[in-house]
């Protein structure tokens, strides 16, 4: 397993670390103590992998699925909704304890917790164990994404170097687009062993996961937290109050009727609580007065969220329409994405070594307004190459968004919070997600047929024009690359976007 992710991250990485560095910065590297430790990569990329392949991995499965436990489409969806909401929930809470206590041990606990719920789903007997089974995913798949971050800071705090644009491709590659290879796979898994052998391949890699993590992961001799001699204290009350609001938002999201008006204010109150919780705490779960003074931060989760709706709507609404409204099997279904994933890896990998976001995000924004209008043209009987037409179009943005996203918090972000603010990025995908789900739920009725997905199409039309719209007046997005960010080494004390922060 390490090899072929270690081959993977040297051909997304050679090219843009060979461009990046310069005369000086090659003779440092000469120096082993200087350069960043490739040996991480293997561990990052597979830890990083393991939630959004698993989160698209059960697009194709979902039929088959309901037809095994006699579930229609609106108790099968609580399979998606159970990881989005451990994720959302999770990610921020295990990249808070990161920082607190660093990557290693959150990112070994989590992949065992990954292979533990991968054996439940393998012999789940109803559609309820299979649910448990996927929250256990969620909150065991949390750690390594902002494990992987962390070790990205630190690794350019001990080198005293920034990270190459490569390291952060590669990561690109590993924690979100490599997400669409989860549909293909899925079909794959499918054929040969039916819908259990998706919850399965979770055992294997797990397993991968804790070899690499124990051999590769740097061991800490004392955790962040403790070297200040300072008790630490986590905001568990914050944590409370946060779940609340996301599990209240979700449960109205799944039924959005009026009778269920209560949600809403349930969540509201929660919000309230929570925001009141946090500007008061000592050591807040998520300091809201620092992002209170760093709109750019605020900004990129929210297009975060945004490009997230359009990609899940896609990711599940599409592939259901496949199998529905065109006929296709789950295994031509899952064949049929694997255009979009080979177009976000080449774009990643092509674009991964310019360390600016702007153009990529207004790149990927247009994409995703021109994939949703060739939506449009699709009816039941539409030829292949129209449907590969779609995928390959959407993988451009799947390539350019999350690449730039990802560059930007690692930018705009406090350095000693990287590991919560990486964990934030992942909550506000998976709120978008949360959103697609309910988009879908509303728009396809007892199956997924061709006038439910162009009225998801038109929908994705207006979600894709506000994040283009976002992106167009968002200045700040210039100031991230060559021409606005210092490639100056980050201290421990400092970094060039720490200044802006500090003021909140």
């Amino acid at each position: 397993m390490s090899a072929p992710l270690d081959r993977l991250a040297r051909l997304v990485g050679r090219r843009a670390t060979a461009d990046a560095a310069t005369a000086d910065a090659d003779k440092a590297d000469a120096d082993k103590g200087n350069a960043f430790d490739r040996r991480l990569l293997a561990p990052m990329m597979l830890g990083s992998m393991l939630n959004p392949v698993n989160s698209s991995i059960i697009s194709v499965s979902l039929v088959p699925i309901g037809a095994a436990f006699g579930a229609p489409p609106s108790q099968t969806a609580w399979l998606v909704s159970a990881l989005y909401l451990a994720t959302a929930i999770g990610q921020p809470v295990v990249g808070r304890m990161i920082d607190l206590y660093g990557p290693r041990r959150l990112f070994l606990l989590g992949t065992t917790l990954t292979g533990i719920a991968g054996l439940i789903g393998l012999l789940a007997p109803n559609l309820g164990v299979l649910i448990v089974s996927r929250v256990v995913l969620g909150f065991g798949t949390c750690a390594g994404y902002p494990a992987s971050m962390s070790l990205i800071r630190s690794e350019a705090r001990r080198t005293g170097r920034d990270s190459p644009a490569g390291i952060l491709a590669a990561l690109a590659v590993a924690s979100q687009t490599v997400a669409v290879v989860g549909p293909p796979l899925g079909g794959l898994l499918i054929g040969l062993g039916g819908w259990r052998t998706t919850f399965a391949v979770n055992i294997p890699l797990a397993a991968a996961g804790l070899v690499l993590g124990a051999r590769r992961l740097p061991k800490e001799r004392r955790p962040p937290a403790e070297r200040t001699g300072e008790r630490v204290r986590l905001d568990l009350a914050g944590m409370a109050l946060f779940a609340a609001m996301l599990v209240s938002l979700l449960l109205f999201l799944m039924e959005p009727r009026a009778d269920r008006w209560y949600l809403p204010v349930l969540m509201a109150v929660a919000a309230a609580g929570f925001a009141a919780r946090e500007l008061r705490a000592a050591e807040p779960f998520i300091d809201l007065r620092v992002f209170g003074g760093n709109a750019p931060l605020l900004l990129t989760y929210g297009r975060a969220l945004l490009t997230a709706v359009v990609s899940y709507v896609f990711l599940y609404g599409y592939t259901q329409w496949l199998q529905d409204g065109r006929g296709l099997t789950a295994s031509q279904a899952g064949l049929a994405q694997l255009p979009l994933f080979l177009t976000g890896i080449a774009v990643s990998s092509a674009t991964g070594r310019r360390a600016e976001v702007r153009g990529k995000l207004l790149v990927g924004g247009v994409a995703q307004v021109v994939a949703c209008v060739l939506i449009l043209l699709l009816q039941p009987h539409s030829a292949l190459w129209l449907l590969i037409a779609v995928a390959l179009v959407f993988g451009v943005p799947q390539g350019l968004n999350n690449l730039a996203l990802q560059n930007a918090v690692y930018h705009q972000a406090d350095p000693e919070r990287m590991g919560s603010s990486a964990g934030l990025l992942r909550t506000f995908f998976y709120l978008g997600a949360m959103v697609a789900s309910s988009a879908n739920g509303a728009f396809f009725g007892a199956r997924a047929d061709t006038g439910g997905l162009h009225g998801l199409a038109w929908f994705m039309l207006a979600v894709a024009g506000l994040f283009l719209m976002v992106t167009v007046v968002d200045r700040s997005l210039g100031r991230i690359g060559p021409a606005g960010d210092s490639s100056d080494p980050p201290s421990d004390s400092s970094s060039p976007h720490e200044p802006q922060q500090r003021k909140a």
